[in-house]
Parts: C-alpha cells; structure tokens; sequence
C-alpha cells in the first residue's frame, strides 16, 4: 500500500508578515547552529557573521576560500575555454608583428572595462589599439558590417570585439568578406553555433565546458590576457620576461563584474574581491578622476563599483559619446581624465533628469497592464534610460519587465528587459527573434535587449508570457519573499556590527546583503526628499534607542506614505550602512521594505 505524500508546510511569516506595504512575505534565513559555531571558531567571526555564513550555505570547507578568496585559488585555465589558445595565439601574433588592431566594444560598463583591459594591454607593449564603440541609437547594439567596413578603412587588419559579437553572423561574414581577422571575447547566452570567426571565446558557447558561464566579458578578457601572456612566454617573444600583468587593471575587471550584475561566488567573488584593492590606490587615474567628482575620493566598496562609478560610466553610452568610458578607463593623461570624468558628470545628472520624467509615465503604464510578462514603450522614451526603468518598474511590480524607447515611430523601437529569479528572459528574448516577431534580441536570464517593430509589440507580449508562463508559475511567490537574516534592536546597531557583517562580504548576486528586521519601531522625524521621491527618517524603539534611516525611491508608495504618516508602530527591513556626511563615521540604516505592526 502506498504512504499518503507528507506535505511539507510552508514557512511562517516572520513577524508575521505575510504581505508587507510593498507586498512582500517576510521570511526568515534560517542556518545550521553547529555549522554556525564552527565557523566562529574556526575563522574567529563573531556571532553574527557566523549565523550569516552559515545561513547563505557555505560549508566548512568552502569558507576559507569563500572569506579569503584568492586569484591563485579561483582562476582556471585559459585553455578550458574553447578557441582560447586560438586567440592568444592571434593576439600574440598581431602584437609581435605590428598588425593594426581595435577593439569594438559594447557601449555598456562592461564593454568599456573590457576595452580598457585591452587598450592597456596592447599599450604596454608598445601597440596602440583602435577604439570603436557603436552609437547606441544610430547604430544599435553589436557590429555591423558598416562598422566593420569603417575599421577596414581605419587600417584594422585584426578586431577583437567585447562584450558583444557572439551571434552576429551577418556582421561577422561581412567582416570576412572584406578580409578582417575577428576575434570575439563575449559572454552573452548563444543557443546555436558560432559565427564565422578567427576565434569566439564566450563560456556561453554550448560547445565550452569550461563551466565559467557566470563570467561578464571583464572576466573573459582578463582571462584571455593571461593565456596572451603564457604564450608569449611560450614563444619566448621579445620582452617575454616583463610582460605587463592584467592583475593590476583587477578594478577594471571588478567593475564589469560588478555592474552586469554577476553572481559574486567563484571566480567572480575573488576578481571583486580584490579588484577592490587595486581600486583603493587609485591607479587608474579615469576612476580617479572620476570618484573626485562624485564626492567618494577614497572609497573603494562594492557600492561605489556599483552606485556611484558605474551610473557616470554608462551615463557616455545611454545620451552622449558612447567611446567616453573606454577612453576615460584607458587614458594615462590627467587632463583628459579630468575632462572626460567632468564631461560623465554632467550627462549622468541629464540622465537622472530623462529617466525621472519618463518612470513616471512608465509606471502608470506598467501598473495597468494584466500581462506576466510588462512590456510598456513609447517612441518618445530615450533608448538610453530604458534598462534603468525597466530594472526601477521590475522592483516595483515584481514581475520581468521589459521598456521600449525609440528616436520616433517610424523607426523600430529598441528594448530593455530586466527578470526576477527563476525567469530567463534572455532566452524568450531570443526565441522571439528566432521566431520573427522581434527583429533581433537576446542576453541574460535576468537582463535582455531586443530590437522589434512597434506595430509588432502585441505579438511580442504575448509570445513571451506564453513563453514564460511555466517558468512564472514555478517562480511562485519566490520573487515576493523578502528573506531576513536576523531581528535586531535599534540599539545593537553601531559600527561593530558594522564591521562584523563585513568580515563576510563583499555582497551582490548569489550572495546578498543582509536585511534585519527592526519589530515595532515608530517614525519619530521624517521629511520627503528629492521632490518626494526619497524618505529620510529617524527611527525610535521602545527603549528610547535612535537610528537615522533613509528609504530610497518610496516617495509615493504605501511604505513611503507610512513612515511619513508617523501615526502607528512598523516593522521595518533594513540593511545597514555607513554614514560618513559631514566627516566622521556613524551606523544608519537604509529601509528596504515597511510593513504595519499588529
């Protein structure tokens, strides 16, 4: 006779929280005590990072690697990617010879780091590389034969294009047709054969096991200087013996790997780890210069890779120059740098201004639609700003979104996608494309770009939500649930813990930062920032204890109007930051979700 299945009842609601202001379960991060107490002893953690390690499922054995990790212990082998010794070879080739060379590269973060890796590279031993970065609206995302034709007519013999290429045929034979040796470094989902090429390095290649598909195109081309090298070596090239070494360009690598949003574990955890070390000398006078315009002179953490470098970066790619990253991220002249950071500045505080003025319309459009899959456009929306709406609006609505901008009607709009976990969109993207409803698309699981007609924009919704439906309905509630890590007090909050939560960063995808749960704290000041967009706050628990919160972006939303009300007890989500305004040094908390306290 068969046992009846046993159901396994669903997690409790952490103060019981089933649907916070925002619409979140609050879910508490449960781990393994004892495996909690060998840590601590083993490392020397306090408590708390202990019970952290141990509730993110690192092992015993993995912590070591996982607190300390170490490029000597994570970096593979260059010739586990496939056609990687072809490449080093042609590079090599091209750099002993004097053939000229460029690099194209993505207008994103990540193909200006790539490029800039490069461009150091080639400089270093004496060869200068062509940049060529496509505009963004003129000529739209990857190679194409007339960009390919313009290098020819520059004098490039041999292009090695970044962060992109990996699926451009048409450009890709174009390029033989007029003689071109291309080399692609890229990292985007493939889902068929290789383009004609000298040689395609992408882990996403369905014939690569070098199991690095998590990789950003920052990570394959440091990878790819390391094979150059060990064939230079190999060869016995001239100056074989003080090759210049890609580790010191690790900020660069850091901050691809950082602003494409990759899991920081493996490999990818070790390149930010201590590409943040590189980046705290300062070396690189681009995010120097950079850094000094934004007011963050001297730090050097995942948030300024992230918030604070990597917005004024992409800012040259979205509404102005699109070479303006790889240029600042390669130069070794101060007056340039200084220039071209001055020059990022002020289009990132236009692109504030652009992105502003559409969300708004954005949002409305997104809240209305019934579709699993939001897609909202307008050909009056900048093509440069959509990625970030379309990241603002999946936040908001907690469902994949993609955003439509265009330069007018007549023109196809071009698209940005951002996922939720469990749905790659990347993939329907690309099947869309595949089938003829958008002109061409692909990407990531959780990022996507595409290119469709507007009158085609119907077809497409419902393409990828029938697409993606299964993916949606096993996703479940998992994009809702708010995972907490532990409860706390606002008067255990200080610089200690501080420290102690970053004795096991640094934190991104795969492992996240932690959020406590404050219970029953009531708004003792609080004022609407940034024409309301913004909420500061000062936080007060029965004990009389005080904490300065700030909830970004909730200006408008029922958590925001709730700690503006001040008029009733709150469990609030935070996550802990540092305060550094005005000098000094202080614990504040940044509030991620609200939810009423019954």
């Amino acid at each position: 006779m068969n046992k009846p299945t046993r159901k396994i009842a669903p997690p409790a609601a952490l103060l019981g929280v089933e649907r916070s202001l925002s619409g979140r379960f609050w879910r508490a991060r449960e781990g393994d005590d004892a495996l909690a107490e060998a840590h601590r002893r083993d490392h020397g953690l306090p408590e708390i990072a202990a019970r952290l390690l141990a509730a993110r499922g690192i092992s015993r054995e993995e912590a070591p690697g996982f607190l300390a990790p170490t490029l000597k212990a994570f970096f593979p082998d260059p010739s586990t990617f496939i056609d990687m010794d072809r490449a080093a070879a042609a590079i090599e080739d091209a750099i002993v010879s004097g053939r000229k060379s460029a690099v194209f590269a993505d207008y994103d973060v990540d193909g200006g780091t790539s490029a800039a890796q490069l461009v150091r590279y080639f400089r270093a031993r004496g060869r200068d590389l062509i940049i060529y970065v496509p505009d963004r609206i003129n000529e739209g995302y990857g190679p194409t034969p007339q960009a390919f034709a313009r290098l020819k007519e520059a004098g490039a013999e041999l292009v090695i294009t970044v962060d992109c290429g990996a699926t451009a045929e048409a450009a890709l034979n174009a390029a033989a047709e007029l003689g071109l040796d291309i080399i692609v470094l890229d990292h985007h989902l493939m889902s068929g054969p290789p383009p004609k090429a000298r040689a395609v390095v992408n882990p996403n290649r369905i014939d690569c096991r070098s199991g690095h598909g998590a990789l950003t195109a920052a990570g394959v081309v440091l990878v790819t200087l390391a094979a150059v090298n060990r064939e230079a070596r190999k060869r016995g090239s001239i100056g074989a013996n003080n090759l210049p070494n890609p580790m010191d360009n690790l900020d660069l690598s850091a901050l691809g790997t950082v602003c494409d949003v990759a899991p920081l574990t493996g490999f990818n955890r070790a390149i930010v780890a201590q590409g943040l070390k590189v980046l705290a000398k300062r070396a690189n006078i681009g995010l120097a210069a950079l850094a000094r315009n934004a007011g963050r002179p001297d730090s050097a953490s995942v948030y300024d890779l992230g918030f604070i470098l990597g917005p004024r970066i992409n800012a040259g790619g979205r509404i102005g120059d699109a070479s303006l990253a790889a240029r600042l991220l390669s130069t070794d002249d101060p007056a340039e740098a200084d220039e071209i950071a001055a020059q990022l500045e002020d289009l990132n505080i236009e692109r504030r201004k652009r992105e502003a003025d559409m969300l708004v319309e954005a949002t409305a459009l997104a809240l209305a639609e019934t579709h699993p899959v939001v897609v909202v456009g307008s050909p009056r929306w900048h093509p440069g700003v959509i990625g970030i709406a379309a990241g603002r609006l999946k936040d908001k609505i907690g469902k994949p979104v993609i955003v439509l901008g265009g330069v007018n009607s007549d023109e196809p709009a071009k698209g940005s996608g951002r996922s939720v976990a469990g749905v790659n969109l990347g993939k329907a993207v690309a099947a869309a494309a595949q089938a003829g409803i958008a002109l061409a698309g692909g990407g990531h699981a959780m990022a996507a770009g595409l290119t469709v007609e507007w009158n085609r924009v119907e077809a497409l919704k419902d393409f990828l939500s029938e697409a993606l439906a299964p993916e949606i309905t096993a996703a479940g509630d998992e994009g809702r649930t708010l995972a907490i890590d532990a409860l706390a007090g606002l008067g255990a909050i200080d610089l200690s813990l501080l420290d102690a939560v970053d004795r096991i960063g640094p934190y991104g995808p795969g492992h996240p930062e932690p959020v406590f749960a404050l219970a029953d704290v009531t708004v003792s000041y609080a004022s609407a920032l940034k024409g309301g967009e913004h909420v500061r706050a000062v936080l007060t628990d029965a004990r009389g204890a005080k904490m300065r919160a700030i909830a970004w972006r909730m200006g408008g939303a029922p958590a925001g109007d709730a700690l503006l009300a001040r008029d009733r007890p709150l469990h609030v989500a935070v996550k802990l930051k540092r305060d550094t305004y005005g000098g000094g040094e202080r614990a504040e908390v940044e509030i991620i979700d609200v939810a009423l306290a019954t």
